[in-house]
């Protein structure tokens, strides 16, 4: 019996098809390609969440982060031209000073001993360290209801770091951000109920380990 796939000389038949199955399938494409892009990609890569759905599922946060490095590196690229004429400009008057023979010396600062009254030692609650590779980022969370405070302090241990002090939750709110900062201390307080805390970025050429202090009113640290 001949197989109807194929024609009295063994050649396959060609698929039959019609212009408005053409239009059919070209409008299915058309929406499932415009479902990914609504539900997926806008969120994840610019933090636009045209549905709700994106937050949920990690996409708005992963969104945000990228965006938020991208500015970093947009403002680092910016600011290199003004800070190395700065520099040309400095070296140029020192340059000129010595030829002139004039000695520069800075100014002596007398360093005055501090006691910290036994009273004052603090105990902390949490801490965590992490080894960040050149590149690398990570984040670390406190979850927390509305008005609670949590006292902290990080440091890069010697080294600097790129942070972004931010939450998520009820709302989404960014407290304070900075670039090749050693460490920073202060006081979060929680602006809605959520996880609220730190996103770190190693912007140097070597592995730099910093340490995360916190104690006060918060539920739980959450790290990886």
């Amino acid at each position: 019996m001949q197989n109807n796939q194929y024609d009295q000389h063994g050649h396959v038949r060609g698929v039959k098809t019609s212009g408005a199955g053409l239009i059919r399938a070209t409008l299915g494409s058309t929406v499932a390609a415009g479902a990914i892009l609504t539900l997926f990609w806008l969120p994840a890569e610019y933090g636009i969440d045209l549905t709700g759905l994106g937050r949920p599922m990690g996409l708005t946060e992963m969104g945000e982060i990228k965006q938020g490095l991208y500015a970093e590196v947009a403002a680092e690229a910016a600011s290199a031209p003004q800070l190395l004429a700065r520099l040309d400009a400095i070296e140029a008057q020192l340059a000129m000073l010595v030829a002139k023979g004039v000695t520069v010396t800075p100014p002596a600062v007398e360093e005055i001993p501090v006691e910290v009254p036994q009273a004052e030692v603090t105990t902390w609650r949490d801490t965590w360290s992490f080894t960040l590779q050149p590149g690398d980022g990570i984040e670390a969370k406190l979850r927390m209801t509305k008005g609670q405070e949590a006292i902290f302090e990080w440091t890069a241990n010697g080294s600097v770091l790129n942070y972004d002090m931010h939450g998520d939750g009820d709302g989404s709110i960014s407290y304070e951000q900075g670039r090749g900062e050693p460490s920073q201390e202060g006081t979060l307080t929680a602006a809605f109920d959520g996880t609220h805390g730190w996103y770190w970025r190693n912007r140097t050429d070597n592995p730099v380990t910093f340490t995360l202090n916190v104690r006060g009113d918060y539920d739980r640290l959450l790290t990886p």
